[in-house]
């Protein structure tokens, strides 16, 4: 009974900002089995239920919560704030200087004022004149917090590696997950890692008081690593053959493909490709390990350790290489409906005499092909534009199979036909299908 009561006492009420990310996902689940009551807040509900079913969830922007008074609905009756919220870059739901900054001093600020204790996930090489928005603007969160007055924390990991991958990591799968050769950039870039237990450790053990308050320190392990060496050694942890040489990018070319990046950003697709990711690479993903031994906390994990206490599993090695693959098949399907509408725009008569043949008037037919022209269009729009692309591949499979059944009843004779155009729509409905399962990435 006694340690029971002892339990209650214990146990908190934690607010896990970005609870369905990488990092916050894997907090949130130490809290959560240390008995604590987790909430996680993020701007993706159905997102979040789906990563961590088990948790209480809320839903906001950060890009919203820039004043202290914003913050007053989710910190009422918590204990602790855990922020793990960020973005590589600026993009088309990501405004670093509000979601790095100043929607964290508006939290350390509330959290003042409530007595709350604030823990950051910062990053590893942050400081106000750095060289990318993403370690400057964080560098202001951080300093923001310890202006504030609160309790706080600040961790600073460097490359975090999970069971799980999104983002860096998810890229780092991908390039090891190319068959026969390596591509590469950047391959002497230094980088020094992190396994996520450790950080989810840390942060427990910051909870439970055994890290002192007002404590900075950096997350990362001893060793320091060529960013070439980093994937040769994800490549035989997946399982996968060493690559029998390597093609190590230009930098002209890196920064052109950087470039595209930024530019499909705008369209919603927050690659791991960007400006700022390969800026991030140059500089280093490094840091001044912290000595952790003083709180009773075991020394942070070699990436060698990390990698040999999460065996690969097959499900691994098939999201490396679906994840390969996603671009293309995304591609694939912009282009064969762009050409399918473009083509029937610009031989529209031809296009109609086979359903005139079928019967139909001249009229109906020219305004059937334009028509479907413009859907067809519109259907390539949306596999481009990152939040429609889901739609697009569900309206691609219901317009084929709408296409396929029209076809059927008013011209069958094409099911015959020596090129196969109906045949051929099949593989793209199974394709469309695929991709759709693919773009599951948390």
């Amino acid at each position: 009974m006694n340690s029971l009561k002892a339990a209650t006492a214990n146990t908190k009420t934690i607010l896990v900002i970005g609870a369905y990310g990488l990092i916050g996902s894997g907090i949130a689940q130490r809290l959560e089995k240390d008995g604590h009551i987790v909430i996680g807040l993020g701007r993706d509900i159905i997102t979040g239920k789906q990563v961590l079913p088990s948790i209480k969830w809320r839903c906001a922007d950060l890009r919203s919560l820039t004043q202290p008074e914003s913050w007053l609905p989710f910190i009422e009756a918590v204990d602790a704030v855990v922020n793990c919220s960020g973005a590589l870059q600026d993009g088309y739901n990501d405004d670093l200087e509000l979601i790095h900054n100043h929607a964290i001093a508006a939290l350390a600020k509330s959290c003042s004022d409530a007595n709350i204790h604030i823990i950051q996930i910062s990053a590893a090489g942050v400081s106000l004149d750095a060289t990318t928005q993403f370690f400057s603007s964080k560098a202001r969160g951080d300093a923001a917090i310890q202006s504030a007055g609160a309790q706080y924390h600040i961790f600073r990991p460097g490359l975090v590696l999970a069971p799980h991958s999104y983002g860096s990591t998810a890229l780092l799968r991908m390039l090891a997950a190319f068959p026969v050769v390596q591509p590469i950039a950047v391959p002497e870039a230094q980088i020094q890692t992190i396994s996520l237990d450790d950080v989810a450790l840390a942060v427990s053990a910051a909870v439970e008081g055994k890290i002192p308050t007002g404590f900075i320190g950096d997350l990362v392990e001893e060793e320091t690593h060529s960013l070439r060496d980093v994937i040769a050694l994800i490549r035989g942890w997946l399982g996968y053959r060493p690559a029998r040489f390597e093609i190590c990018a230009p930098a002209p070319l890196t920064w052109l493909v950087a470039k595209v990046a930024d530019g499909l950003a705008l369209l919603g697709w927050r690659s791991p490709l960007r400006t700022t990711a390969f800026t991030v690479l140059t500089d280093g993903v490094t840091g001044l390990p912290t000595d952790l031994s003083e709180f009773n906390l075991p020394a942070a994990k070699s990436l060698s350790q990390t990698l040999a206490n999460m065996p690969a599993r097959v499900e691994d090695r098939l999201f490396a290489r679906i994840a390969l693959l996603t671009p293309i098949m995304v591609a694939t399907l912009a282009g064969f409906w762009l050409l399918s509408g473009v083509i029937s725009l610009f031989r529209t008569s031809d296009a109609a005499l086979v359903l005139e043949q079928a019967g139909w008037p001249h009229w109906l037919a020219i305004a059937s092909v334009l028509f479907w022209a413009v859907i067809d269009i519109g259907i390539a729009a949306a596999f481009i534009y990152r939040p429609y692309v889901k739609r697009a591949c569900w309206a691609a499979v219901a317009v084929s199979l709408f296409y396929l059944a029209a076809s059927s009843i008013f011209v069958p004779q094409l099911w015959l036909d020596l090129l196969g155009p109906l045949v051929k729509v099949i593989p793209s409905i199974v394709l469309a299908i695929l991709t759709r399962i693919a773009l599951e990435n948390r």
